[in-house]
């Protein structure tokens, strides 16, 4: 009997000091993947292969970190809302190029896609507290821009980027006038568990009931359930039911902690979305939804200026493209 009870403490002394030192070893290899396996670092495309204009932005974190980001216009002279967009963990900015290309389509909007550090062409490598330096700055810079409407910038964050998201529109409250959540997580300390399921026992956020001796480990907590109850802005939260990578629920644990404090959130569901795909695969009825509440909290301002602008760029555009093509103006 006594051997038997030595053998269990021993087991689970093992597992233990084995989740130790995963977590110690390995955790920025789970938390941050910049290079997919079998791929480089370096960017696939650029908008210029999806003919979009834009504009390679660099910038400066406040540590002095090197940082690039591509910055995506409907028309040269666009107006609308800006969406600063921070991406999933895995991949970089070139890998949700195509996703980018329909949304300035749907939205008639800008977008503003960062590398965080460590990801594409920035320099460093990635932490929480430098990743969400490297936040602020992009938002810096698009607040200072005179070629956009600096009131309707709206920040949206998909599974990683939606917790990096989150902490830069509660602290510009400001700066950013609504925040855009999908398929993200309430904290990686809850995510820990789902990834490796016996770190349960040792690891979990705010709301776990675990005895979390084993939170100390981790780096980078990106504790987005005690954030998102502090955002004073507008917030619409976007979730796939068939997320294969963090449980639906923690969206709803989101919305519920935001809900609380903000009446202004908005939860909607999509069937048939995965973690990767709920954009593309919720298909129209996604694009109105996002498009509804830009509507409703970033309406369009009665610039008729803004508007001729971009209404002759698009003329020109057709024409030019008509000329090239040798199609005879003026017949159907």
């Amino acid at each position: 009997m006594v051997s038997y009870v030595n053998a269990l403490l021993y087991g689970v002394g093992g597992l233990v000091v084995a989740g130790m030192a995963l977590l110690v070893a390995l955790q920025e290899r789970l938390v941050y993947v910049p290079v997919l396996p079998g791929l480089t670092k370096s960017y696939p495309i650029t908008p210029a292969r999806l003919r979009l204009t834009y504009e390679d932005v660099w910038l400066h974190s406040s540590d002095g970190v090197r940082l690039h980001a591509w910055f995506i216009k409907l028309f040269p002279h666009c107006r609308g809302p800006t969406l600063l967009f921070f991406q999933e963990n895995a991949g970089n900015i070139a890998h949700r190029l195509e996703m980018v290309r329909i949304m300035l389509q749907k939205l008639q909007c800008n977008v503003f896609m960062l590398s965080y550090r460590g990801y594409g062409a920035s320099e460093g490598y990635p932490s929480q507290h430098g990743i969400i330096k490297d936040a602020q700055v992009a938002l810096d810079h698009l607040s200072q821009r005179t070629d956009i409407d600096t009131s309707r910038i709206v920040v949206f964050g998909r599974s990683l980027g939606g917790a990096v998201g989150t902490v830069v529109t509660k602290n510009n409250p400001d700066k950013v006038a609504a925040l855009i959540v999908e398929n993200t997580f309430t904290s990686i300390l809850d995510m820990a568990g789902v990834l490796l399921p016996f770190l349960k026992w040792f690891i979990g956020g705010s709301g776990s009931k675990g005895p979390k001796a084993l939170n100390f480990l981790v780096r980078s907590p990106w504790s987005t359930i005690d954030v998102i109850g502090e955002v004073k802005q507008p917030i619409l939260f976007l979730s796939g039911l068939q997320d294969e990578m963090i449980p639906p629920s923690h969206m709803q644990m989101l919305y519920a902690k935001a809900a609380a404090h903000n009446k202004q959130c908005v939860f909607v569901e999509f069937p048939t979305g995965m973690h990767m795909d709920t954009w593309l695969t919720g298909g129209d009825n996604y694009w109105r939804t996002v498009q509804e509440f830009l509507q409703q909290h970033v309406p369009a301002k009665n610039d008729d200026e803004s508007s001729h602008t971009d209404r002759a760029w698009l003329s020109s555009k057709i024409l030019n493209y008509l000329t090239a093509r040798q199609v005879p103006l003026g017949r159907g």
